[in-house]
């Protein structure tokens, strides 16, 4: 373990960190290039604290980071230990560790979560902390300014009742409790980025505050060592104003930024207060109420009207309508019914049902989502990439310039020339901002992953995120992402007397026994229209051609035309023509007769989804070529394809197929986004520039690709493009800021416009700068949060 592993003498918390990052070039908010470098160290779910900007850097305790000297955030994903009691909701006084009574009025206890412990908790203790030093450093610094400025404030006459040398006493006095006492801190973290080789703001801050301070004191002690300087009765010009000050300005700059970053991890928040504490679980005919954390997959629950699904599983019995915005980004309730699944941490509405437990704890759709966007928000972009490398320098030229405005004005200077030296060298130390630079992506990546998640983008690697706005090509399976993935009939036609409810109810008695893929379909839509379905003897299932049983007395069967007709049915007239019409539509049809006699024939198609024309429409306004590759048949495809005015089609594709495709159109300069949902389209995921997964989809295609989308169609890519888009821009604007604002404010501190101008920056302006500069980094990123 690296030396910066190791507990402080100081009493500082343990923090961690990679072990390459302490050898890291010196420089930069984050100890530039080389801190940086590499891929993402992305903190387990259990790291308590973390650095936005320096990967890696860990703990359990509060803390700043050894790196870039930033107080240490919060991880929204991590949860303090909890155990359950039971309580009456009649005497909440009344607990109990198990179930049972309330001893007073007789009611069953409900369970309730109790955090266990949580006392170095720092929540709100950062800003807490950092509130009080600026209330203490402001009220420190009032007197220290007024003395200093008595000659221009109230036309001199606030200090006109101190002497000179008591006043400069008084002013070295407080401004020393400020500098030393409430902003202790900042010389620490200046320290500590020193010993590990990682300069930083706090570097540059130490610098100028002590530089500033240490001139005043000999200024205040011994002002002879500054003959040249002595003017008004033996007075040396002192800058304590301008240390506590500036030191008062870091102190509201870091409150404030503060208050920002705590406002990032909201996302991530929101989704873990969503889950359920407790379920209803059935045992034996009886309901018990029993935490979260006692589910076990096969349980039995009952989820009542207006309760929240526990866990992840599957309707066992009832029906009702859940509420999945929380994950889908659709204010739409969905209709949930026997056999179909539901997700925990989604809201039922309006009936009741029971379900089977599936998946619990870390499992869930839920904590996969919370984990997801809990390491994308730590992982890094390569747009960073530029300025980490502005970072390594940053610091080093900054003090080089810093000297070099010491020693201009040392020569060139007017008088008092050492006065203006150090005001101006103190300016460019203070003035300097790589944090600014720092800050730039992390943050808008930060914001931007968690707004994602709100609206059903799941983001795995801030990489894709910002690949995602530079795709030219999108490429996308049918089955399951342009198409609903399950056959359904989509037409009933009978010619016989029965008509169309009696064909639909024969069928599917037969279906109903068969395990082929399309029967379902059948059965389904018999159910859906209520109908009761006779009872089948002497089953049969002949391969490749149908399936045949005795209803009422008659043998009827189902399946091609060409075993009906080679048993003596005979097609023709209306019903061959719509057959056929139907086909040449890509739908497959199945034929039913009575013995020899047709009864009619429906209609299978996997339907295009109800969202998809409006999506492919939206993603060729946003100028992407759309290409469709399936291993379905041509006629099939092509008929998809004309249906949403897709042009290029490719049928038949194998995954080797469509790993090939997406690597060609890679070669000839295309930017490659892959939508698939299958295990089939890992492949072609994988080698694509952005992945984008369907969620609905296989676990493979959701670990494979580098977005995916909750809901599983494709106006989620249109979102997850347009979230590229915005965050992307934020990070460019974000980085334009920091950029002119050091090469812009640099400069104009050294007295660059004082030979034209006269004009010079006062330190204190300086440090203000530099205290709203990161801050407007943050807030400019927090806007993402309320993008559409």
């Amino acid at each position: 373990m690296s030396d910066c592993c190791h507990r402080e003498s100081s009493g500082k918390p343990d923090v961690r960190e990679p072990a390459d990052a302490v050898a890291a070039p010196a420089g930069g908010c984050c100890g530039g290039a080389g801190g940086h470098g590499g891929p993402a160290v992305v903190p387990p779910a259990a790291a308590k604290y973390f650095c936005p900007m320096c990967p890696g850097v860990e703990s359990d305790t509060p803390s700043d980071c050894p790196k870039c000297g930033m107080a240490l955030d919060r991880n929204p994903a991590w949860k303090p230990a909890s155990r359950t009691v039971y309580t009456c909701p009649m005497h909440p006084e009344v607990e109990q560790e198990g179930p049972g009574a309330c001893p007073k009025c007789g009611m069953v206890l409900e369970a309730k979560t109790v955090v266990v412990s949580d006392e170095d908790d720092a929540g709100d203790g950062e800003l807490v902390m950092l509130g009080r030093k600026l209330r203490i450093s402001a009220l420190l610094s009032a007197p220290v300014f007024l003395l200093a400025m008595s000659e221009m404030v109230a036309g001199g006459r606030v200090g006109s009742w101190l002497p000179e040398r008591v006043s400069g006493w008084v002013q070295a006095v407080l401004a020393t409790a400020v500098v030393f006492g409430v902003g202790g801190f900042i010389f620490a973290r200046g320290w500590r980025s020193l010993r590990h080789r990682s300069p930083n703001m706090f570097t540059l801050i130490a610098l100028g505050v002590g530089a500033a301070w240490l001139y005043s004191v000999v200024a205040v002690v011994m002002p002879q060592v500054f003959p040249h300087l002595l003017r008004h009765g033996g007075r040396v010009p002192l800058y304590f104003e301008a240390a506590a000050v500036i030191t008062t300005l870091v102190i509201l700059g870091q409150w404030l930024e503060a208050r920002a970053r705590s406002r990032t991890g909201e996302a991530v928040a929101a989704l873990l207060g969503l889950a359920a504490r407790t379920a209803r679980r059935v045992v034996e005919g009886r309901d018990e109420d029993v935490p979260l954390e006692a589910v076990r997959p096969g349980d039995v629950l009952r989820v009542r009207p207006g309760e929240k699904v526990p866990v992840d599983g599957v309707v066992t019995d009832g029906a009702s309508t859940v509420d999945e915005s929380m994950l889908t980004g659709e204010p739409v309730p969905v209709a949930k019914r026997t056999g179909d699944p539901v997700v925990g941490a989604t809201l039922n509405q309006t009936g009741s049902f029971l379900m089977r437990a599936e998946r619990v704890g870390a499992e869930t759709m839920l904590a996969r989502i919370v984990e997801m966007v809990a390491e994308a928000q730590r992982s890094r972009a390569p747009i960073q990439r530029l300025a980490d490398r502005v970072s390594g320098w940053f610091v080093p030229v900054v003090v080089l310039v810093a000297v070099l405005t010491f020693a201009g004005w040392m020569l060139w200077g007017p008088e008092p020339r050492l006065a203006f030296a150090i005001a101006n060298s103190v300016a460019v130390l203070i003035i300097a901002c790589p944090c600014a630079l720092g800050l730039a992506t992390p943050m808008s990546i930060m914001v931007g992953v968690g707004r994602g998640a709100q609206e059903g983008v799941l983001v795995r690697e801030a990489a894709a995120l910002e690949n995602a706005e530079k795709i030219t090509h999108l490429i996308t399976d049918k089955t399951g992402t342009l198409t609903e993935g399950r056959p359904v009939v989509s037409e009933v036609m009978a010619v016989a007397a029965g008509g169309e409810p009696d064909l639909l109810r024969r069928a599917a008695a037969l279906e109903r026994l068969s395990e082929h893929p399309l029967a379902r379909a059948v059965v389904r839509r018999a159910e859906d229209d209520a109908l009761a379905l006779p009872e089948v003897h002497d089953f049969s299932s002949i391969t490749g051609a149908g399936v045949e049983g005795v209803i009422d007395g008659r043998r009827v069967r189902v399946g091609q035309r060409t075993w009906l007709e080679s048993l003596g049915v005979t097609v023709a007239g209306k019903i061959e023509t719509a057959a056929r019409a139907w086909q040449e539509q890509a739908r497959t049809v199945v034929w039913v007769a009575e013995e020899t006699t047709l009864l009619g024939a429906l209609a299978l198609a996997d339907p295009v989804k109800a969202t998809t024309p409006e999506a492919v429409r939206s993603l060729q306004a946003m100028g992407l070529t759309l290409v469709m590759m399936t291993g379905d048949n041509a006629q099939t495809a092509q008929a998809v394809g004309r249906a949403l005015g897709i042009e290029d089609v490719r049928a038949g594709m194998s995954p080797a197929d469509k790993l090939a495709a997406v690597r060609s159109l890679r070669a000839g300069g295309a930017v490659v986004g892959m939508a698939g949902d299958g295990i089939n389209d890992a492949p072609a995921l994988a080698e694509a520039d952005v992945g984008l997964a369907m969620g609905t989809g296989s676990d493979v295609a959701i670990h494979t690709a580098g977005l995916t989308l909750v809901k599983g169609d494709l106006r989620g890519i249109v979102r997850a493009l347009g979230l590229s888009r915005d965050v992307m821009r934020n990070i460019r604007q974000n980085l334009f800021f920091a950029f002119v604002y050091n090469a812009v404010g640099v400069p104009l501190a050294s007295g660059v416009l004082y030979p034209l101008t006269g004009w010079l920056l006062n330190p204190m302006v300086a440090g203000l700068a530099m205290a709203l500069s990161s801050v407007s980094v943050i807030g400019n990123a927090l806007r993402l949060r309320h993008r559409r």
